[in-house]
């Protein structure tokens, strides 16, 4: 286990009558880029919900370099690196650009945060190379809100660039860019996997799965029903009917 940085093991989950994970097993390994795949409802976001906490599991485990996290608060986990995007992005609004990449790195709630100077540069220093890295150094003092939408995209990647995260679990990053922002994005990423970070991501586009994806987790209904290299799955005629919606 020891080249796993993130495990999972029998994960489960209900909400009342409904299984929304059954039993799923996943490897993300350094490096590597793993598409999290299926039909909506599949489960796939509920997925990231419970690796990172933000709902507990009926069942089974999430281990971080061995050791289980289930159990631990979001705030912690996201501590010892694994750093997350949201589909509706969460973004502060009102805040500038930069403050919405700094506010990743406040270790506390505190006015004046611990540290020192020292400290301070050090974060400072990762907002602006963050910036740098997202194409977002000129729109550094603007609002939030007053980002095209790409450039908020963007801005919820700067921030766990920021935070020198080694896995990414990113749901829908590339939903909604134009031509020119999605090659941006792909590089982004393929610079961050040559790194050695660690993504899992969730995507629609099969395109962008194709480009980026080194394996797929095919899910459908909560269970996982085929891992594997990406030509293997999305040349599954019966996996591609499942994605599409077609009568079973």
């Amino acid at each position: 286990m020891a080249d796993i940085p993130l495990s999972v093991r029998g994960l489960d989950k209900h909400f009342g009558g409904l299984a929304a994970v059954q039993n799923v097993d996943l490897d993300l390994r350094p490096g590597v880029t793993t598409a999290l795949v299926g039909p909506n409802g599949a489960g796939k976001t509920t997925v990231f919900n419970l690796i990172t906490g933000n709902i507990p599991a009926d069942a089974g485990d999430v281990l971080l370099d061995g050791a289980s996290v289930r159990g631990l608060q979001p705030y912690q986990i996201a501590r010892r690196g694994v750093a997350r995007s949201f589909q509706d992005l969460r973004l502060f609004g009102r805040m500038s650009v930069r403050d919405n990449v700094l506010a990743a790195l406040e270790p506390a709630p505190w006015l004046w945060q611990p540290g020192g100077g020292g400290a301070r540069r050090a974060r400072a220093k990762a907002v602006e190379t963050a910036l740098e890295r997202t194409g977002l150094t000129a729109q550094a003092d603007a609002r939030a809100m007053d980002l095209a939408y790409a450039e908020r995209k963007f801005l919820s990647l700067a921030r766990i660039l920021a935070t020198g995260a080694r896995i990414w679990l990113l749901d829908e990053p590339a939903s909604g860019l134009d031509p020119n922002s999605r090659a941006r994005f792909v590089a982004l990423v393929r610079q961050a996997v040559s790194e050695g970070v660690t993504i899992c991501l969730i995507e629609h586009n099969l395109d962008i799965v194709t480009e980026l994806a080194d394996r797929i987790a095919f899910l459908d209904r909560g269970a996982k029903l085929a891992e594997g290299e990406p030509q293997e799955i999305l040349g599954d005629p019966q996996l591609i009917s499942i994605y599409f919606g077609e009568p079973r």
